[in-house]
């Protein structure tokens, strides 16, 4: 399985961006996808998860409300659309594949499968 991030930039606090993350390879091997983000001098953090099989979400609470995890099939890929971005979103930001929802959320130990990363800078 190859995930293949793309998206990330500069953009003012308040401001959107839109990540995409492309998966191809062996596409029955991972039930759901899922973002991560680490910023600087600090660990990597789950940030968001879909299953792939259906709409079931899961966010950490410091972008409810903000970001939106979706995905198309057909493409095989996955979005988190980023509204009302805050300085403390700056981070690289990575995709993820696991086996179930609760591996993708479950943290850095239990995802299956990485993508490179992309940088997103919040400026204030």
């Amino acid at each position: 399985v190859q995930l293949q991030a793309s998206g990330g930039g500069l953009v003012q606090a308040g401001g959107s961006l839109r990540l995409s993350c492309a998966v191809s390879g062996r596409t029955f091997a991972y039930y759901a996808m899922g973002w991560f983000r680490q910023a600087p001098g600090k660990e990597r953090e789950f940030v968001a998860a879909i299953k792939w099989g259906g709409d079931t979400t899961r966010y950490t609470d410091s972008v409810k409300g903000r970001f939106t995890i979706s995905k198309n099939n057909a493409e095989n890929t996955v979005y988190l659309q980023m509204n009302s971005l805050k300085p403390e979103d700056t981070a690289v930001y990575y995709c993820a594949a696991g086996t179930s929802l609760g591996a993708v959320q479950g943290g850095v130990y239990t995802v299956a499968y990485w993508g490179q990363g992309t940088l997103v800078t919040v400026s204030s």
